[in-house]
């Protein structure tokens, strides 16, 4: 009844803020799908950044031009990603697909829910002309839906783990001495940072705590089994919140209180000498100017050393819905761009160049541009590095439930730090996760 009560609302809402003259995103959905309906050689797409994802989004449409000069992608902005959920949940509940444009951007951790959800919201991309074998297997493990393709990766998410190398080599050490190490190994070198420097190894915002499933999957490990949260028999995850434990309360790791402090205050204020994420982090670090030079990036330690880990973090990929009107133009146009077709190496250069995207096919991350050295990081070529470690990510158990499982650990964190039991509190978050999850 709430879901259904909650429709209601969002509908009258509309028509109020229509009747008021307010704009809402409705009459531009509207005015966009009847310019596709009449143009055959035209798309509708919503996505959300004008800083990332958008200009990966034009790059493709001037790649496809060349292929068809009479193309046009109508791309219509969102806020956030949150836009595109709720313009999918919206349409699906009211039984009306009309409201929605031809393809839209979808974070890679919500979409099988959705699918599952809205079957009809979305139209698989089966048949398109795509090697697929040219893309990481954990990047796919999103979109693959049951043996079915129903999305096309977009941007990158491979975790990295950057570090400043003049602070290494003042301490004694290189890239290659935090390359391929275990977390212990990790720790010492962090703490010799800490008493000669002052500064952190590694941060992360608290409040949406990533560290436990990047460690875990570098480990190729879920917070999952079976479906249901695997927290307190999981031995590997025990350890590595261990470490974070410790590394938080010697001061080797920040735990930031919001996202803002971990980007504006450790980062771009210089407390943290190492930086670990999907590797979109890149921006956020490259802003400190007088830094350029100073970094390397490498890939994660792992509990037993000896090898190295390799994770991912955040992505997404575009998906065909269920009221496009043209599949077969959508089919080619994500298969001859993002798809690694002919014109994927000239999306995927730009889409670097204007907005920073980092290619998920392994192909187009071969070209030149990939290959050039980065100033800022000491000239090494990052992009065709990111994407080499990308085809390296294991594919571990994914869950609808996966930010629940952020959440509750990252409290247990906190518990732990302020005295409580690990094996209590990861007790707790477990039980609190199956809760959430109707277990």
């Amino acid at each position: 009844m709430k879901k259904y009560l909650a429709l209601l609302l969002a509908l009258v809402m509309v028509f109020a803020l229509a009747a008021c003259g307010g704009e809402t995103a409705k009459p531009e959905t509207e005015t966009a799908q009847t310019e596709t309906a009449a143009d055959p050689n035209t798309l509708t797409v919503y996505a959300w950044d004008a800083n990332f994802n958008i200009p990966a989004l034009k790059a493709a449409e001037a790649a496809y031009q060349k292929k068809n000069p009479d193309f046009k992608l109508e791309i219509v902005q969102q806020s956030g990603s949150s836009d595109v959920e709720n313009a999918v949940t919206l349409a699906a509940q009211a039984n009306d697909l009309s409201t929605l444009p031809d393809i839209v951007l979808f974070q890679d951790h919500y979409i099988q829910r959705y699918v599952r959800d809205y079957p009809t919201a979305w139209t698989p991309i089966e048949g398109a002309p795509i090697n697929w074998d040219d893309f990481g297997a954990e990047k796919l493990s999103y979109s693959t839906i049951e043996g079915v393709h129903y999305g096309v990766p977009v941007d990158n998410g491979t975790a990295i783990f950057a570090y400043r190398t003049d602070i290494l080599e003042q301490c004694g050490y290189t890239i290659d001495d935090v390359t391929g190490i275990s977390w212990d190994q990790w720790l010492e070198i962090a703490r010799k940072v800490k008493e000669e420097t002052g500064m952190a190894l590694l941060s992360m915002d608290h409040s949406g705590d990533d560290l436990p499933y990047m460690m875990l999957q570098a480990e190729g490990v879920s917070q999952f089994e079976d479906g249901k949260p695997n927290f307190v028999n999981n031995d590997k995850m025990k350890k590595i919140i261990d470490v974070i434990v410790t590394g938080a309360n010697d001061g080797t790791i920040i735990l930031a209180n919001s996202w803002s402090e971990y980007t504006d205050n450790t980062i771009v204020g210089n407390q943290v000498a190492g930086v670990m994420n999907g590797n979109w982090i890149i921006p956020t670090i490259s802003l400190v100017a007088e830094n350029s030079g100073k970094w390397a990036i490498t890939t994660l330690p792992t509990i037993d050393g000896g090898k190295e880990g390799y994770a991912a973090n955040g992505g997404s990929s575009l998906y065909i819905t269920g009221n496009c009107k043209n599949v077969d133009l959508a089919k080619d146009f994500l298969a001859y761009t993002f798809g690694g077709g002919e014109g994927a190496l000239e999306t995927y250069d730009n889409a670097l160049r204007d907005g920073g995207v980092i290619t998920c096919c392994i192909s187009a991350g071969q070209s030149e541009v990939y290959q050039e050295g980065v100033e800022f990081f000491g000239g090494q070529a990052i992009y065709s590095t990111i994407v080499e470690m990308g085809s390296h990510v294991p594919v571990i158990e994914q869950s609808d439930f996966h930010y629940n499982a952020r959440t509750n650990v990252g409290n247990a964190i906190t518990n732990i730090q302020n005295g409580g039991d690990l094996e209590a509190e990861l007790q707790t978050a477990e039980d609190q996760v199956n809760f959430e999850m109707g277990n």
